[in-house]
């Protein structure tokens, strides 16, 4: 061993120089007084306290409250300036910041240095460097200051100045110096020790013990912890020293963070488009659930089966396979009634359906009457749309039979009108179309035009709301089919002539004027509408919509949307009116007849009952009958025959007419029982989320009760996002491999800068940084890497995203298709701190478990 058989002991304020050749034990001894070293024989007491139970933890305290270290090569950490260096050993102590500047300004001042706090160590001069080593090791206020060989690299004026300093501090504290210098060692200690072969041959002042002896708890105790702020503080002043190898390291380390965001922005931005065109698609094609539908899944799988259980027979001859009798058969099976009003009150008493939707539009059967509000020419009806009514299709082709255009349209159902509910979400609105004039519609007796993305709407617009003559449809027709070449003359309207026009609603019931007879349908009189019209409810076109560059919805265009609250009102004003309430009052007969619903029951006539009815009519009435019976008898007509031509006369009147009839006939509907529910997905989990809602209702409820509904869109639509997403997925995780390759290289990096930083590994077990402390210093380092080389990856995927969206939008008309959403981002750069931090573990490692006294020999 180094040492054999020292003992000794020092006083609490000397100045001890140990002199002796070189390899005889000096530095050791200084080493094990200063914890660096651990003796494997005997013990070190430090103020009456034995150290053979000491931890790790026990020793980092030890040197950082206790023991200040003086070095000849200085051991200045290069990349931090004299300020820094003399704070270290504070922030470990867990000074409070404003508290380590004044303490390390005036162990500097101390040293005479204050004009120096500033600068790095390369700045300084030998002399200075020492110092600065000097106001470091005082600056914790040690008890004890070693010192090894510290004016070994100084010329011999400045090593006078060292040592008058160090005399100085030794007035209030142990100092024990290490020299090969006697002359020195001579002027200015209070104590000479030399060593040979590391045992002592003489002590000049030796000390045993007695009245100056420290009481045990004067040893100075306290944790001690790097925090992290000072570890990256530390780490970040190395790395800017090497600010090249640094970006490079950085760079490569990006390389694969700009792979993934790469893929995750085209990903991000494709799977934003396709969003998009759900949205816009499932607003034109919602879940739509209807009071009577069919399920044509269950019908299709029907007739795929019609065959199945089919009779054997020979192959003589041509048999007749029974499908049309099957696919009747399994219409009829199908054909369903929805408990709509049911199935309504329960989707409103669920709080979560809000979020998945974006709207959901309750349909009715009550018919929407619009007309010109202008009624000074002729009357025109806008809606359910009059254009072709007036053309007679059979007669223009020569046909034996006469076809209206107008039964076709009938037959079509609605899909010729050009007045549609928009959706009751202004957010959603407002995404789909741009307000070019005018605003949105904001109450039931406001609607806007809807033209298409080049300002155009068609001449069946036109001809349907009014705007041009209906009349010269018919026209034009009978041109076409006598092979006349028809030109189309360009027609406009300036935004101010649309926001001026005006419309009148007329509801089902105000065709009926009350008589003394019951209630007439007046439709046909022109001067009855005109009157009415002049009193109905006026609409108001409020603003022109065009469908936004990025709406990728049905392009629905040559419409007047209106909201939702004019159905309601409508539906409202129907249920209020007289008629409808005469008709709910009463709801055994018929409004405009009088006649009851009933059928009454069919009595057998008699000629007892014939003369009883005769009797019960006018004198003058019931004369005639008898003499036309007699007159009948008389010429030998049996009773049967007389009977059977009374019985018509006889009979009740009955109508045809139900009240249910009545009521549809009148416009009426119930608001909680709609026709038809539109739900509307925001997206499609939302519209799985919602099909199982429905499900889950259809369990609670009986047979009678089940809501039966088809979705198409749905499943065309669906593959589309789990194959993006797919290919998503291989491709990072192909591209994943090179961001492990170049964390396992960063890993590489961070372990020769810990072969760089062996000196300060040392330099800081010198002052007390325990091997956590030092392990945290390099995860700090490989972090601070991380997070560049994650930031490079994002600024380059950043900018490579807007030049990839340039070159695609102009490839496919398509904006946006790269762009890498903030989640992701942050993610990433996350992502790459992670695995630096994994990548550096091992290097942290090895730096912590590094010897201090080898790691400080290190140059």
């Amino acid at each position: 061993s180094a040492l054999k058989g020292v003992s000794i002991e020092f006083r609490k304020s000397e100045f001890v120089s140990i002199l002796g050749p070189s390899g005889c034990g000096k530095t050791t001894m200084l080493n094990i007084i200063g914890g660096l070293d651990r003796y494997t024989d005997g013990d070190l007491e430090i103020a009456g306290r034995s150290t053979k139970e000491f931890k790790d933890k026990d020793w980092d305290s030890y040197r950082n409250h206790s023991i200040g270290f003086v070095f000849q090569s200085y051991n200045l950490i290069p990349h931090q300036t004299v300020l820094a260096n003399v704070e270290l050993a504070l922030t470990l102590s867990g000074v409070s910041r404003a508290e380590r500047r004044r303490r390390a300004e005036e162990a500097l001042a101390q040293v005479g240095l204050s004009e120096q706090i500033h600068k790095r160590p390369n700045q300084l001069s030998g002399g200075q460097m020492q110092r600065v080593a000097i106001a470091r090791a005082l600056v914790n206020d040690p008890e004890i200051l070693l010192a090894d060989e510290p004016t070994g690299a100084l010329d011999s004026a400045t090593s006078v100045q060292i040592m008058e300093i160090l005399k100085e501090i030794s007035h209030d504290r142990l100092i024990i110096m290490v020299t090969h210098n006697p002359e020195l060692a001579e002027q200015y200690s209070t104590r000479i020790v030399r060593l040979l072969d590391g045992e002592i041959q003489s002590d000049s002042n030796p000390y045993s013990g007695g009245e100056e002896k420290p009481k045990q708890d004067a040893a100075k105790t306290g944790k001690t912890s790097m925090s992290f702020t000072t570890a990256l503080s530390l780490s970040l002043n190395n790395l800017m020293t090497k600010k090249g190898r640094t970006l490079l390291t950085s760079f490569a380390g990006s390389i694969g963070i700009i792979g993934i965001a790469l893929i995750l922005s085209l990903s991000a931005g494709v799977q934003a488009y396709i969003d998009r065109v759900e949205e816009d698609t499932l607003s034109s094609y919602p879940i739509q659930l209807m009071k009577t539908t069919v399920d044509y899944t269950s019908m299709m799988n029907a007739l795929m089966d019609v065959g199945t259980g089919r009779q054997e027979h020979e192959m003589d001859r041509v048999y007749a396979n029974t499908i049309m009798g099957e696919m009747m058969n399994s219409m009829m099976d199908e054909v369903q009634e929805n408990d709509l009003a049911g199935f309504k009150k329960h989707l409103e008493s669920r709080e979560d359906v809000d979020a998945l939707v974006s709207d959901i539009k309750y349909s009715y059967t009550t018919t929407l009457n619009v007309y010109a509000a202008d009624t000074a020419e002729k009357i025109v009806q806008v809606n359910p749309s009059t254009v072709f009514d007036g053309i007679d299709m059979g007669a223009a082709a020569g046909m034996s039979s006469s076809v209206s255009a107008g039964d076709m349209m009938q037959a079509s159902g609605s899909s010729m009108n050009v007045w549609n509910e928009l959706l009751d979400n202004p957010d959603l609105l407002e995404k789909q179309y741009d307000v070019i004039a005018g605003r949105m519609p904001e109450k039931y007796d406001e609607v806007v035009l809807i033209v298409d993305e080049h300002n155009e709407v068609s001449d069946y617009t036109l001809y349907a709301l009014g705007l041009k003559d209906q009349a010269e449809v018919n026209e034009t027709f009978q041109k076409i089919m006598a092979g006349e070449k028809i030109e189309n003359k360009a027609v406009s309207f300036s935004y101010d002539e649309i926001l001026n026009l005006r419309f009148k609603l007329l509801l089902n019931t105000d065709y009926y004027e009350k008589t003394e007879n019951g209630w007439e349908d007046r439709r046909e009189d022109e001067e009855f509408l005109r009157t009415r019209l002049a009193d109905a409810a006026e609409i108001r076109v409020v603003g022109i919509l065009r469908p936004s560059a990025d709406s990728n919805m049905g392009r629905i265009s040559g419409s007047v949307g209106y909201l939702p609250v004019l159905m309601e009102h409508l539906i409202t004003e129907v249920n209020e009116s007289e008629i409808v309430r005469a008709q709910k009052d009463d709801p055994a007969t018929d409004v405009f007849t009088g006649i009851s619903f009933e059928k009454p029951e069919e009595v057998e006539l008699t000629m007892e009952s014939l003369n009883a009815y005769i009797a019960s009519l006018p004198a003058e009435e019931s004369a005639q009958y008898t003499a036309s019976i007699q007159q009948m008898k008389a010429a030998g007509m049996p009773d049967e025959r007389i009977l059977s031509m009374f019985a018509a006369a006889m009979a009740p009147k009955t109508t045809d007419a139900t009240y249910e009839g009545n009521l549809s006939r009148l416009g009426v509907s119930d608001l909680e029982d709609p026709a038809m529910i539109l739900i509307y997905p925001k997206d499609f989990e939302s519209k799985e989320a919602l099909s199982a809602i429905i499900d889950e209702y259809n369990e609670s409820v009986d047979e009678d009760g089940k809501i039966q509904y088809t979705d198409y869109i749905g499943l065309l639509l669906s593959s589309v996002t789990t194959v993006i997403n797919a290919i998503s997925y291989i491709l990072i995780a192909f591209v994943a491999i090179s961001l492990v390759v170049s964390s396992i290289m960063i890993g590489i990096i961070t372990y020769i800068s810990v072969l760089e930083r062996t000196k300060e590994i040392g330099i800081l077990r010198s002052i007390g940084a325990s091997k956590r402390d030092i392990s945290r210093v390099f995860n700090a380092e490989t972090l601070a890497v991380g997070f560049v080389a994650g930031a490079i990856g994002i600024l380059v995927t950043v900018i490579l995203d807007i030049i990839a969206s340039i070159i695609l939008e102009a490839i496919t008309d398509i904006p946006g298709l790269a762009a890498l959403p903030l989640v992701g981002g942050v993610a990433l750069v996350l992502i790459s701190m992670l695995l630096t931090y994994i990548a550096g573990l091992i290097p942290a490692k090895v730096a912590a478990g590094k010897d201090p006294v080898i790691a400080l020999r290190t140059e």
